[in-house]
């Protein structure tokens, strides 16, 4: 694939980050849902490690280490998102950040930081936690149709 939009999400989306800053050519949008490029997001649930929805999947052997891991490794992210900002500012990709309004790890004023530095930035803030698609999947999706159907018109 030559050029493609991103779809971002959680501790996940500085991977998705990392590529379009190697490749900001191939990005044609970005779709953050509740994944966070700014240090004010960060809330201190990140200080300790809690319970999630997901304990169905934790409860697998290995799930935990490896999500410790993933969790102790965050700090790496969080020292590129200087690197981050600097592409958003530079490249201006269409940015559509979807975000759970009641979410204890990614608070609101991450997604709303995207507008400093894209202040075309769709923000839009869903009545939900962190895992917005499992009680709000419609209104995701219709925002993620209208969003992506806005952006290939421009870019047309």
């Amino acid at each position: 694939m030559k050029r493609f939009a991103i779809y971002i999400f959680d501790y996940g989306a500085p991977v998705g980050l990392r590529i379009a800053v190697k490749h900001p050519e191939r990005i044609t949008a970005i779709i953050s849902q509740n994944g966070n490029a700014y240090e004010e997001g960060l809330s201190d649930g990140w200080n300790p490690i809690r319970a999630s929805l997901d304990d169905f999947y934790m409860a697998r052997p290995g799930a935990h280490e490896a999500q410790l891991d993933l969790l102790l490794d965050y700090a790496s992210n969080v020292a590129l998102y200087p690197k981050f900002q600097a592409y958003f500012r530079d490249r201006q990709p269409p940015l559509l950040a979807a975000w759970g309004r009641n979410d204890p790890f990614f608070l609101p004023p991450g997604a709303e930081a995207y507008r400093r530095d894209i202040p075309n930035a769709d923000v839009r803030f869903f009545d939900t936690g962190h895992f917005a698609l499992e009680t709000h999947c419609a209104e995701i999706a219709a925002a993620i149709r209208d969003f992506i159907g806005r952006t290939a018109a421009v870019a047309a």
